[in-house]
């Protein structure tokens, strides 16, 4: 178990983030960044998630000036197309038909933020799942659940229906949940020592 000297802030009101971090038994406090999660599409969608990750972190960092700050964004992409969180029932539905049989990669940026030395470490993971072939009917019956509205690629690996769309997958389970712990946990051991950081802002 990890301890710090400083109080852990989780810069997400995602659940699932959430559980994620409960599981790894880090105490920390949540608040949510509130920031327009914008795409700049001229850039890969791993330099996407990071930025974003980074500026949810440093959205808080006003109200939370001496803390560790997390933050993180989840998109999936399509062949270069990008899924974000529907932004209603239909356009979760459509989300669901395309990605239906094929293989998609979801990509999370992470961002530990350590104020007030302003020292961050930012990174991001990428993993490969596949869809089975999906009918219309399952796909409205999952939708009509509204599980899949708060969720990038309008799915939850982790649900009870949106599990079973998942044929297979080619990397780190809880990146797809919505953070990759494995490298979270280590990028976190660097503060909690002296360990200087590659990143400052």
């Amino acid at each position: 178990m990890l301890h710090f000297s400083k109080p852990v802030v989780l810069a997400s009101a995602s659940p699932r983030r959430k559980q994620l971090l409960e599981q790894i038994g880090i105490s920390f406090t949540v608040t949510q960044s509130g920031i327009d999660e914008i795409l700049d599409l001229s850039v890969s969608p791993g330099e996407n998630v990071k930025r974003i990750s980074f500026e949810k972190a440093l959205s808080v960092t006003e109200q939370y000036n001496s803390s560790l700050i997390i933050g993180a964004d989840t998109i999936v992409v399509l062949d270069g197309k990008i899924f974000g969180k529907p932004q209603s029932q239909a356009d979760a539905k459509r989300m669901l038909l395309e990605l239906s049989g094929k293989t998609h990669i979801v990509y999370t940026g992470f961002t530990v933020l350590e104020m007030p030395q302003r020292r961050s470490e930012i990174a991001y993971e990428a993993t490969e799942v596949t869809f089975r072939t999906m009918s219309e009917s399952e796909i409205e019956s999952y939708v009509a659940t509204n599980s899949p509205m708060d969720k990038a690629g309008a799915y939850g690996i982790q649900d009870d229906i949106g599990a079973i769309f998942i044929e297979k997958i080619n990397g780190d389970f809880y990146n797809v949940v919505g953070l990759p712990l494995c490298k979270l946990y280590l990028m976190l051991k660097q503060f909690t020592n002296n360990t200087q950081s590659t990143s400052h802002i």
